[in-house]
């Protein structure tokens, strides 16, 4: 993009130097084994952000956060007590550490309780390839604000029917942080993570629509345009005018591929550890099993350079590596933390906090020829409310997009419900777009659904 995007030295960006928290992190370990603590895990995190807001033109918000934190968790045996501050000061670090053992002492033991098998640790991260997950975007507030203001206006001019605006913004959000536990494991390493948005309001009077649009990356210079990012909103925001209702059916539903990560997102759930062992999922006891249809394959690739959600190693410092999560649709693996794994009787599969760049393997249709497959349906861009029931399987969401006739958009559409069976909606992927958006740790085309029901008017 057209904008400053320069780097420089974390020494330079954080309150404390990467080296400091290392030692900081050794105390805490020296420490808690000091009190008796036969085990002890500690994370410290160091950051900054800023955020700028425009509308019409003019400056709505400045924002600037400086955070820091010590995490510390220590066992006493297979009793577990955490306590953490902001206050990096060593009485600080001490008075914390005695906090987590007085609360250990107090706590039931727990079997599942306790560190990570020392082999399953990421000991080695030094001799792997760069991820390459820092970029400082070293942008002052009145750079940023021009950027804002430039987005907006290319909302504004793309067409005199934008008659409103919520307003655009820049964030600058750069962080690094010390994972340690007394295994000997200590990882660690700066991340960076911006974005740029806006959104718009088309239309008048009783025939008004809102959109928008955003772009994030770690690096500055992989973000869209300010004027892509602005006249994107606008063009969405404009193709919603005249929306209206439809009738009760019965149709095939495309979700557009940030939705699309949104049913992702409900997949990972439903086969995580949490969910698993409490049998709070419809995909329990669903390994080896087909969960998705035929078309569906999806890798996990944490180390993917520059990914929104690479990591060398999860919460409990395990290390990542990439696997098939599901080929062909069917289930080759759950997403299971140290804790978790232990409750099924299960290894962990390195996925302490989380998944760690999804890849849904995508089809070769784009959106467009993913229309012109569905023939007739319901193209969904928009989703409202929280639907789902996560023990069934049943999904019902608000919803607005486009009616699709003869593999054409005819109409935008409001004031919808959509349901089904997330069990079902996965086994009957008929078609998966190449139209991958990048914006987190999923990465999906737009889904083809061959049936859900709508309700409308």
């Amino acid at each position: 993009m057209s904008s400053p995007a320069t780097t420089g030295t974390t020494e330079s960006r954080f309150s404390h130097r990467l080296e400091t928290l290392q030692e900081l992190a050794r105390d805490v370990l020296a420490h808690a084994k000091k009190q008796g603590a036969s085990a002890c895990e500690v994370d410290i995190s160091d950051g900054f952000g800023q955020s700028v807001t425009v509308r019409h033109g003019e400056i709505e918000t400045i924002e600037y956060n400086r955070d820091k934190a010590i995490a510390v968790t220590v066992y006493l045996g297979q009793r577990k007590g955490q306590a953490s501050t902001s206050v990096f000061s060593p009485t600080a670090l001490r008075e914390t550490v005695d906090a987590a053992i007085n609360i250990a002492r107090f706590t039931a033991a727990d079997p599942c309780a306790g560190l990570p098998d020392a082999d399953q640790l990421a000991m080695a991260t030094g001799n792997l390839p760069d991820l390459d997950l820092y970029h400082p975007w070293l942008l002052s507030v009145e750079q940023a604000v021009d950027l804002a203001r430039h987005c907006e206006q290319a909302a504004f001019a793309l067409s005199p029917r934008i008659t409103n605006s919520e307003g655009a913004s820049v964030s600058i959000q750069e962080g690094q942080f010390i994972a340690a536990n007394s295994l000997g494991f200590m990882g660690g390493y700066p991340t960076s993570r911006h974005y740029l948005s806006c959104a718009v309001i088309a239309g008048a009077d009783d025939n008004m629509q809102r959109d928008d649009w955003y772009s994030t990356a770690r690096d500055p210079a992989s973000i869209e345009s300010p004027a892509s990012v602005g006249e994107r909103a606008a063009q969405r925001a404009l193709s919603r005018l005249g929306a209206r209702k439809i009738k009760t059916c019965k149709v095939p539903v495309i979700f557009e591929a940030p939705l699309a990560a949104s049913l992702i997102g409900g997949f990972v759930h439903a086969v995580s550890g949490g969910s698993l062992y409490r049998k709070t999922s419809f995909l329990v006891d669903s390994l080896g099993k087909r969960v998705f249809s035929k078309k569906m394959s999806i890798s996990e690739r944490p180390h993917l350079p520059r990914a929104l959600a690479s990591s060398y190693f999860d919460n409990d410092g395990v290390a990542t590596v990439n696997r098939e999560v599901v080929v062909d649709g069917r289930l080759q693996g759950y997403f299971l933390s140290v804790y978790t794994a232990r409750k099924l009787g299960m290894q962990t599969t390195g996925n302490a906090g989380g998944s760690h760049n999804l890849v849904v393997h995508p089809g070769k249709r784009d959106l467009p020829a993913l229309l012109k497959k569905m023939g007739r349906g319901l193209l969904v861009t928009e989703l409202l409310g929280h639907g789902v029931n996560y023990v069934t399987g049943d999904y019902s969401r608000g919803a607005a997009g486009y009616w699709v006739e003869n593999g054409e958009i005819a109409h935008p559409v409001e004031e919808i419900t959509i349901a089904g069976n997330l069990r079902e909606m996965f086994r009957n992927v008929a078609a998966i777009g190449n139209d991958v958006l990048i914006r987190g740790s999923k990465q999906v085309g737009s889904l083809l659904i061959e049936e859900m029901k709508i309700a409308g008017k």
